[in-house]
């Protein structure tokens, strides 16, 4: 197997994207869990853009052990001066210093010719070999760079000591077969080639950066520049997880990685919330709907056999289970399924004669049909059968007031009762009730949706409470929309509390 580098530039390219910005803190949690997830390089700022850049690339040198740190800077010694002081404590440091190589840069950015063009290049990357043995040298836009120019730039700086050279398909211009050829020519015309680490660097603008970099990598680059989400400048950049798990479904390629895939679904959960980014639902790997299946026969499929529609386990990316959806278009093997989830099991007849047809006609009304629906749907009193019931529920919160929250619980006809102090009234509520519940609970999801418009709503809630190894969902609907998420968080304890 041929071994590709991860380089990692969430926090650098990244971050790049506007109201996204980190402070110092955030950039350590990001690089502790870019470390665990298990890149080759993090490319931890820009240091001579701001005071902030500088300092969070001394920090994150600090922080993090194994990965390479990587600083960015334009071809200019004093760029280079001060990348070379913040990496002062880098256990494995890197200076990534370039210049635009395209037409477009030479002509109308730098006022210049090629000939000056690749006098600079040769002269930034042997002053920054002054500081680090490890020099990575980008020729920006080299996507639109003729190829026969781009060869002499690049067998230039690696004669010069670049131990890396990255390829940046800077516009996101290129083809997928463009963007392989320009790879391919430089592995077949630069002499010397083969003394550096090929590196693509690839923009979404046209949708095309994952596969542009997977061209790259099948045609010799052994370096991936990418970023957690696929975030970065304009429509962002080559997504981690989707080269990471590409290589992985595709074992033939014969090309793996360090990534722990595992950890791909925390890590994105991590930069999303950090930046405030939500996810697309339909965003490959990580997406809410990367596992979920609403169509019937693919639901049917499914549960016959997971490959008939899946190509990935949702565990290798660190998810728990795939989602098969309850939609009117699903078939009566899904919600036999769920209802087998839910502990219910109906004669067939039963299940085509009444349930299946109500559940049709239910779904038509809704979007998704919620596990409550189904347990109404076929009679089942859940709430009364439940051994822990809210008794009470009092919560005090206001600005400039500590959120207190006061609960009574009835277990099985005896009755509890705590008190607890919280970062917000549900928060405050939850603890009152671990109080009473001593079990090593965690809250995995939480999400708040209304079933109509207005203040005046049901709110419903659904939650993920983890214990033990095992996911239990809850449930509750509620106008008062705290009492609602104590409600489904008992409503999740009540699976495993027995």
């Amino acid at each position: 197997m041929d071994r590709l580098f991860i380089f990692d530039t969430t926090l650098r390219d990244g971050e790049q994207v506007p109201g996204c910005q980190l402070n110092t803190v955030e950039k350590i949690q990001v690089a502790k869990a870019l470390e665990s997830l298990g890149v080759d390089v993090i490319e931890a700022g820009f240091p001579v853009s701001s005071p902030g850049d500088f300092n969070s690339v001394v920090e994150l040198s600090k922080a993090v052990t194994w990965p390479v740190i990587c600083a960015l800077t334009r071809g200019v010694e004093k760029d280079i001066d001060v990348a070379a002081e913040a990496l002062k404590y880098a256990r494995r440091k890197r200076i990534h210093t370039g210049i635009g190589t395209s037409d477009y840069h030479i002509n109308y950015k730098f006022n210049a010719t090629q000939e000056e063009i690749l006098e600079r290049a040769v002269a930034a990357t042997r002053y920054a070999k002054k500081y680090v043995e490890d020099v990575e040298f980008y020729c920006e836009d080299a996507g639109r760079t003729d190829n026969e120019y781009l060869a002499r730039v690049v067998e230039a700086v690696i004669k010069a000591g670049a131990t890396v050279v990255n390829i940046p398909d800077t516009t996101g211009y290129c083809l997928p077969s463009e963007f392989g050829e320009k790879i391919k020519y430089l592995m077949e015309h630069v002499d010397g080639i083969h003394r550096a680490i090929i590196s693509t660097h690839c923009h979404n603008d046209l949708g095309m950066a994952t596969a542009n970099t997977i061209a790259g990598i099948t045609n010799g680059a052994r370096q991936a520049e990418v970023t957690v989400n696929g975030i970065g400048e304009r429509a962002g950049n080559t997504s981690l997880e989707e080269v990471a798990m590409i290589l992985k479904c595709h074992r033939h390629l014969a090309i793996e990685t360090n990534i722990n895939t595992q950890k791909i679904y925390s890590a994105s959960r991590l930069v999303s919330s950090l930046m405030n980014m939500p996810v697309q639902p339909n965003k490959a790997v990580v997406g809410r709907n990367a596992f979920a299946h609403s169509s019937g026969i693919h639901q049917d499929g499914i549960l016959k056999n997971v490959q008939t529609y899946e190509i990935m386990n949702p565990k290798d990316v660190g998810i728990d289970e795939n989602s098969i959806v309850l939609t009117a278009r699903s078939g009566r093997a899904a919600l036999k399924h769920r209802l087998h989830l839910l502990g219910i099991e109906l004669e067939q007849e039963t299940l085509d004669k009444k349930v299946y047809q109500d559940f049709l006609k239910l779904a038509d009304r809704k979007k998704d049909v919620s596990d409550d629906d189904i347990l109404m749907l076929a009679g089942e009193g859940r709430k009364a059968a439940n051994r822990i019931k809210l008794e009470y529920l009092q919560v005090t919160s206001g600005v400039g007031v500590l959120p207190v929250a006061s609960v009574c619980l009835n277990i099985a006809g005896e009755k509890f009762e705590a008190a607890a102090s919280g970062n917000g009234p549900v928060d405050a509520a939850i603890k009152a009730v671990k109080m009473i519940i001593h079990r090593r609970m965690t809250i995995r999801e939480f999400l708040i949706q209304a079933i109509n418009k207005g203040s005046d709503d049901v709110g419903k809630v659904h939650m993920q409470v983890a214990y033990g190894e095992n996911i239990y969902y809850g449930f509750a609907a509620n106008t008062d929309i705290i009492a609602a998420s104590v409600e489904a968080f008992i409503d999740a304890i009540n699976k495993f509390v027995k």
